[in-house]
């Protein structure tokens, strides 16, 4: 089989090829609208374990179940709350994950060895049309980003290659390819395992920020407490290139970068508002409005990575609702990187 097919909605042999890889058992990357998914069938244990060993996954690290529109999530659930239904019309198919309390017949390799499970239905047409030909339309596909475990989310199918290699020495069995994926960032995770206890909880902001989860459910979902069920992209250190990132603000970007240019230190840079920076080695501008932004995240992310400068220095984003996502991402992205701007500013290592 072919390490690459590419897809489209009307596309549907590559589709049925990919679908019937995913019920042998196989690994299959395909597109979502968040970002290129690693999927294996759910309720296959041993094809659930190959993803987390592709990744290099933690085996105690939830993945989110992927499903068909329309199908009923009561099978993966053993409750589905009012507030789940609402938000299920509200927001399916699309970037919202509900965590719900696990349905026994499930097996818990999807769930990192918990009682709750994370569901979602996918917009992208070519994810759809996956899940409608896997297992006839009634199954679901574990799918965490098809990147190494802590790393870039891929948002391309060429992002998927460069993880991973092609056959035969990928782990996958296929890619399929349905271009850049449009939302950008992984999606909103939201917890409703606990209602009656800590009533819905925000895990992972995304495109569907707290304000329209709000409009919908009536109040405004509570921030993770130390209870919180584990859940995808969570941890503190996470969506990271292999170049150190630190998020610097606009009005001293510029006396940064020539302060490590005075040290000899080559800086990428991702700017929103500032001008040409002629100190920068190498720099992209980004988009003003947040969902472009987010749409261009992790492509640039990963292009500055290839500079293999010292340090990528990110303009800090606004901060209003709707750059909840992409603050959380790139605070994420810069957390191991931790101290090294100001190491590089004081003409030391970036590593001690």
């Amino acid at each position: 089989m072919s390490d690459s097919m590419p897809a489209s909605p009307l596309d549907l042999p590559a589709i049925r090829a990919a679908a019937r890889l995913l019920e042998q058992g196989e690994l299959v990357a395909f597109p979502t609208e968040t970002v290129y998914g690693l999927g294996a069938d759910a309720e296959d244990p041993q094809a659930v374990a190959k993803i987390y060993a592709a990744k290099g996954r933690p085996s105690n690290h939830p993945v989110i179940v992927h499903l068909p529109p329309g199908v009923d999530p009561g099978y993966w659930a053993s409750a589905i709350p009012g507030q789940a239904l609402a938000l299920i019309g509200a927001f399916w198919p699309g970037p919202l994950t509900l965590i719900l309390k696990r349905a026994p017949n499930i097996p818990d390799a999807v769930a990192g060895g918990q009682d709750t499970i994370g569901l979602r239905c996918p917009s992208h047409p070519v994810a759809q049309a996956l899940l409608r030909e896997f297992r006839g339309g009634k199954g679901g596909v574990a799918a965490p980003s098809a990147n190494r475990f802590g790393h870039v989310s891929p948002t391309t199918a060429q992002h998927v290659r460069d993880e991973f290699g092609v056959a035969p020495d990928s782990p996958l069995a296929c890619v399929l390819d349905g271009g850049q994926s449009e939302v950008g960032i992984e999606s909103t995770i939201l917890d409703l395992s606990r209602i009656a206890t800590h009533g819905p909880v925000l895990l992972r902001p995304g495109q569907v920020d707290a304000l329209q989860i709000a409009a919908v459910i009536g109040s405004v979902p509570a921030l993770p407490d130390a209870a919180a069920p584990r859940a995808s992209g969570t941890l503190e250190a996470h969506y990271a290139p292999h170049t150190p990132v630190a998020l610097v603000e606009a009005d001293v970007l510029h006396d940064t970068l020539q302060k490590l240019s005075a040290h000899k230190r080559r800086a990428a840079v991702m700017r929103r508002s500032v001008p040409l920076l002629q100190e920068a080695a190498h720099q992209l501008h980004m988009p003003d409005a947040a969902a472009d932004y987010a749409h261009a995240l992790y492509a640039a992310l990963r292009t500055l990575d290839q500079a293999r400068d010292d340090i990528i220095l990110v303009e800090a984003p606004p901060t209003g609702a709707e750059w909840q996502g992409i603050n959380d991402r790139l605070r994420r992205a810069a957390h191991d990187s931790s101290g090294v701007l100001a190491r590089l500013l004081a003409g030391q290592p970036s590593a001690v």
